[in-house]
């Protein structure tokens, strides 16, 4: 099991939490910043995306050939993720390697090149990234979901960025974007293992203490106004599945509703992971499993509540059987919903749903990488105590509390509903 976690904060802004974990000889480390796809203004979005990229392309120190050779020796993994709220590192390796991965991360806060001909390089790569993603029916659906949903607040535009931009960002509005947020005290650096707190914050201050704050502009606050009612779209495009994604504008991870929230995904379409190492759960028991999937009108159901900064969507994606329509599972999805803000769900029903999230969060809580996981990115919305506090948390929500969130965020008003129309063939659509 873990020792209890030190939280330190460097003179230069830097906020380090450190957790001893030796059941194992590895050592996760985690570089995390406050700068996501909802920092991002028009003309430059997709700029988080990308300058995550370009932070693996090397420094004077450690060229872009010899970085992924350095790591793969060691017999360590890296690797890297842009979210709306946050972009972060991580290195996980043999315990006795980690000095590494720590000089790797203090060169590249401050030392990374962003040379010409590598942005040009990567501006390809990101563009063919987008068209492929754009080739996908939910990428293309969810896209003009997530854009209705937010008209005003930064979370409107995906973290991949609009076409227009990753064609035209420069060089130096990359290298801007870098220099304004990656800064010690726009970071959090979490790191979980088989090391001795001591050796290792004296190896922190030693590389990172000397790197100079920043100044960090404020962070975009446009507050998304409440929806003036539903509104609905459709998306045409290649392919022979119909799908329908619903997206309410729901809690932040911070909100005390987010708890209550997570209960009733859980029952609706079974547990969302917030962990992106989480294992997954069956849904067949929830309520839109059953309504929908066992009575062959959907192929499957999925829900999605990610935890962020600012209220974000609750997401059901629903694929629709070959043989049914839109509308037909539409009007399914809707008497599920109104069945839940009429009464209560039995005692048994939520606890069955509140033992599944505690299983999935489990799941993704058990090894060192996600040890560490958790104690960065719960400082990218809330802080830790929302880790350490989760399971008490959920066991406090009632059948009350469920229907009182079915009521306040699964209203029609609250809601995009979005369609995705095949046109690969002739599908019913009635």
């Amino acid at each position: 099991m873990g020792t209890s976690i030190t939280k330190i904060k460097l003179s230069n802004g830097l906020s380090v939490s450190l957790q001893e974990i030796h059941n194992a000889p590895l050592v996760s480390n985690w570089l995390w910043y406050r700068v996501g796809s909802k920092d991002e203004v028009t003309g430059l979005t997709g700029a988080s995306h990308w300058t995550e990229h370009m932070q693996f392309k090397g420094t004077p120190k450690y060229p872009s050939a010899v970085l992924d050779r350095v790591i793969s020796r060691t017999g360590g993994y890296w690797n890297a993720f842009t979210f709306l709220d946050w972009t972060t590192y991580l290195e996980t390796m043999p315990a006795d390697k980690i000095d590494l991965a720590l000089q790797l991360e203090a060169d590249r806060m401050r030392n990374s090149m962003f040379d010409p001909e590598e942005v040009e390089s990567e501006r390809t790569v990101i563009i063919s990234e987008r068209q492929g993603s754009e080739n996908e029916p939910l990428f293309k659906l969810g896209e003009e979901v997530q854009a209705a949903t937010y008209r005003v607040h930064p979370y409107h535009h995906s973290i991949i960025g609009d076409m227009a931009d990753l064609e035209t960002i420069s060089r130096d509005d990359l290298y801007n974007h870098y220099r304004t947020y990656y800064v010690p005290d726009n970071a959090v650096l979490s790191i979980a293992g088989d090391f001795k707190t001591e050796d290792i914050l004296s190896r922190i201050q030693e590389l990172f203490e000397t790197i100079p704050s920043g100044d960090v502009r404020p962070r975009l606050n446009r507050a998304e106004p409440p929806q003036p009612g539903e509104k609905s779209l459709t998306v045409e495009g290649p392919g022979e599945t119909t799908f329908v994604q619903a997206a309410y504008q729901a809690p932040a991870g911070g909100n005390p509703d987010f708890f209550p929230c997570i209960v009733l995904d859980s029952l609706l379409t079974g547990p969302s992971s917030l962990n992106m190492f989480g294992g997954g759960i069956s849904n067949k028991t929830s309520r839109l499993y059953r309504a929908l999937v066992d009575n062959e009108l959907a192929v499957s159901v999925s829900g999605g509540l990610p935890a962020t900064k600012d209220p974000f969507m609750y997401t059901i994606v629903l694929t629709v059987h070959p043989q049914k329509s839109a509308q037909d599972v539409t009007a399914v999805l809707e008497d599920e919903i109104k069945r839940l803000q009429d009464e209560p769900p039995p005692e048994e029903e939520v606890a069955r749903a509140m033992k599944q999230a505690r299983a999935l969060f489990a799941y993704g809580s058990e090894s060192i990488s996600n040890q560490a996981f958790w104690m960065g990115y719960t400082e990218m919305f809330a802080t830790y105590d929302w880790f350490e506090g989760y399971l008490d948390k959920l066991a406090e929500v009632t059948p009350e509390d469920v229907q009182q969130m079915a009521q306040t965020y699964l209203r029609p008003q609250n809601r995009v509903l979005g369609v995705y129309i095949p046109t690969g063939f002739n599908q019913v659509h009635s």
